[in-house]
């Protein structure tokens, strides 16, 4: 990015779910994900990390996700995290009976470790929308919903 460029996602820090990440290589939204990798506006979580490596074709695929994810701010999953994700879902269930269905486990860490460390999350996932009614962070789409 130039001087005179604006970085991406207004310029604020977020973590970035899997579904981020899948989008991010979708030429709509390539070059400001991009731009916010090399602007260290991006973080990573343990639950991220795991499920990028999963996807890894080869051992040489699974090391350069590794390297890459590095390079990024981690943010761990606490025992402030858990309780914060169960405190969620405890909020979900008493909203309305199953609620807390409607959200995956993972997102739910996810989303709490962002709420734990003052990030957004950066997302490409409807969850994340139900999951900031109950946790403080901000969601946010890496592109509007059903564009990708």
């Amino acid at each position: 990015m130039g001087p005179d460029a604006v970085a991406p996602y207004g310029g604020r820090a977020y973590l970035a779910d899997t579904s981020a990440w899948a989008a991010g290589r979708d030429p709509a939204v390539r070059r400001d994900w991009a731009a916010a990798l090399r602007g260290g506006q991006i973080a990573t979580t343990p639950v991220v990390r795991l499920e990028l490596l999963y996807a890894a074709r080869s051992a040489e695929e699974l090391d350069a996700i590794g390297a890459e994810c590095a390079q990024l701010r981690d943010v761990p999953i606490t025992r402030s995290v858990t309780n914060a994700a169960l405190g969620a879902y405890r909020q979900l269930a008493r909203g309305r009976p199953l609620a807390h269905r409607a959200v995956r486990t993972r997102d739910l860490l996810v989303a709490a470790a962002a709420q734990d460390a003052g990030l957004g999350v950066l997302h490409y996932d409807a969850g994340f929308d139900v999951l900031a009614t109950v946790l403080g962070f901000e969601s946010r789409w890496i592109a509007p919903a059903g564009s990708l």
